[in-house]
């Protein structure tokens, strides 16, 4: 779904720093906008925001606002656990949808977005996706740092996108890190950045001592809707990832989100790591 310049967005924000960087693109763009925050998401970042409270159990009165508003697009950004839902609480539209909603909170990340979507779409919002406001974000084709790929990071790439692919295929996750072949962590519920932890927190003694180091690998999972939970990475990824010890990161060109490009090249270089966007 396009954007519609003349319309009105709600962006659904989690945490993170997308949704903010949503937000100032709007205001670039002079576009009409407004910040819907659900409760439990800390973002003081929206103190100089037009803000829209919201209530998970209430989304009759949340879809009410929004058109009072004048909101005909939604975008969904950034990191949000599954909530505990309270039935107590819902409002009569929360009733009507409890039974949807609670079978799409037991699937994986992109069919419960799917759900949210479609939801949304039934009530008469467009949505769209963050790269349909930030198109600037998304990852170029090649290396994009001083250091590149050997012949031997190559390989573990290869095998990341077979699992990854097959981690998608099954919406489990959309990140894997390989070295030498061997698989030290797929992404789950808990994001990348758990899992990076738990690779450096978890050596594991590789095949060969001067071998390759290791590679993460995020990609977007096969026939997902890109409007929501398009992977994304940012200055912290390589953090993390030097303290995991690999070598490089790797992402779909075209098919994921850099969250502040310059930034991001320059913790890669300052730590020696490649970043690569890989076709396909």
């Amino acid at each position: 779904m396009p954007l519609n310049p003349e319309g009105k967005i709600a962006i659904i924000a989690g945490n993170g720093v997308l949704p903010n960087l949503l937000a100032k693109e709007c205001i670039r763009r002079n576009l009409d906008y407004v910040i819907v925050l659900f409760e439990g998401i800390s973002a003081d970042w929206t103190a100089d925001h037009p803000v829209q409270p919201a209530i998970f159990e209430k989304p009759g009165r949340l879809f009410k606002s929004l058109r009072k508003s004048g909101v005909n697009q939604i975008t969904m950004a950034g990191g949000m656990e599954r909530p505990q839902l309270n039935p107590l609480r819902f409002d009569r539209t929360g009733l009507r949808l409890a039974p949807i909603v609670m079978n799409a909170l037991k699937k994986g990340d992109g069919g419960t977005l799917a759900v949210v979507a479609a939801l949304f779409e039934a009530e008469g919002f467009d949505v769209i996706g963050a790269h349909n406001l930030l198109g600037s974000l998304l990852a170029p084709v090649g290396v994009l740092t001083t250091a590149t790929p050997s012949d031997e990071d190559q390989k573990d790439i290869d095998r990341a996108v077979e699992i990854v692919t097959a981690l998608g295929a099954a919406d489990v996750g959309q990140a894997v890190v390989v070295a030498q072949g061997i698989c030290l962590g797929v992404e789950s519920i808990q994001g990348t950045d758990a899992m990076l932890r738990f690779v450096s927190q978890n050596p594991y003694a590789l095949p060969e001592k001067n071998g390759a180091t290791g590679v993460l690998l995020k990609a977007p999972k096969p026939g997902q809707d890109w409007r929501a939970d398009l992977p994304a990475i940012g200055p912290d990824t390589f953090d993390l990832a030097a303290r995991a010890g690999l070598s490089g990161v790797v992402v779909t060109a075209g098919g994921a989100l850099i969250l502040g490009l310059d930034e991001t090249l320059a913790k890669a270089n300052a730590l020696g790591l490649f970043l690569l966007g890989r076709e396909g």
